[in-house]
């Protein structure tokens, strides 16, 4: 039995060896990848039995190197880092850990919606510069109670941050078009935009919805909304966003995940005005860290195990 682990950077790979050689007593390679010629090279040269990934492209090319893979397990929630279409055609089972981080990612999405909705970076900054002007943002801070949260998606963790919201008393929306019994009201893409006060983005990435937060959209927001990404980068325009930022089009954005990361030292979003960044750590939590990294090779000894009975 191999298992090859194509990258990790959770930690040094002792909890995971072990596991899987106590378990399906495995030879074990973590292959530090950092690209697809990477992952085809270890492909080629394990020949693994199982494959673990992190960040690493999982593209169709490397699936069709996967000569004994059974199972291919993600150390995470999305999988848009997998060709999932390839690998169902080659009969490969793909498993993520969906329940591992609800609460985290939730309350991260609603920390800097209620930062940025109190106008803290701004009233830091002004602090430390010596100027003490309380009511200085008064006139654009609405009551949460009085205002509309737009979700775009309602799994686990968009339904979590609408109750948080509608604990406030804040009417909440939802464009969502999988799900339907999350117990707030459904309504179109264009209604987030326009009647939106904070838009929050939860919803895994695809080619339908990459740059689904672009000009156009934002061009038909009414409210000047603080826009809140703990999902993927790709589902927000970057240039639209710094340039909707800059222009007061939206009061606000918390972007804790990005198109590369880790964000490049130049990348606009870093000069971006009255924007919180996070380096995709709201996920984040002393029990969601070795939860994550247990139950993604739990996966793999799990298949393996149902296969011998």
């Amino acid at each position: 039995m191999k298992v090859l682990i194509t990258d990790n950077d959770l930690g040094d790979g002792t909890l995971e060896i072990n596991l899987l050689k106590e378990n399906l007593n495995a030879e074990v390679l973590i292959a530090h990848c950092k690209n697809e010629d990477d992952v085809i090279k270890s492909l080629s040269e394990f020949k693994p039995d199982a494959v673990i990934v992190q960040w690493a492209p999982v593209k169709a090319e490397a699936i069709s190197h996967m000569e004994n893979v059974k199972i291919i397990s993600r150390i995470g929630i999305g999988m848009d880092m997998i060709d999932l279409d390839a690998a169902a055609k080659a009969g490969i089972p793909v498993k993520n850990v969906p329940h591992y981080c609800t609460e985290e990612v939730a309350t991260h999405a609603f920390s800097l919606g209620l930062a940025l909705w109190r106008k803290l970076p701004q009233l830091d900054k002004e602090l430390r510069s010596g100027k003490w002007a309380a009511a200085s943002h008064a006139n654009s801070i609405k009551k949460v109670s009085e205002s509309t949260i737009g979700l775009v998606g309602t799994g686990r963790i968009g339904s979590l941050v609408g109750k948080y919201f509608s604990s406030l008393g804040s009417r909440v929306i939802v464009f969502d078009p999988y799900a339907k019994d999350h117990g707030f009201e459904n309504v179109e893409l264009e209604k987030i935009a326009a009647e939106s006060d904070l838009i929050s983005l939860h919803c895994p990435l695809t080619s339908e919805n990459k740059h689904l937060i672009n000009d156009a959209f934002l061009a038909s927001t009414t409210k000047n909304p603080i826009l809140i990404n703990t999902s993927r980068g790709g589902l927000i325009d970057p240039v639209a966003v710094d340039s909707a930022l800059k222009s007061g089009v939206l009061s606000g954005a918390g972007l804790d995940v990005f198109e590369v990361e880790p964000l490049p030292a130049d990348d606009l979003l870093r000069g971006a005005p009255n924007a919180i960044l996070t380096p995709h750590s709201s996920w984040c939590s002393v029990r969601a860290l070795p939860e994550l990294r247990k139950e993604a090779v739990m996966n793999v000894i799990n298949f393996y195990k149902d296969a011998a009975k």
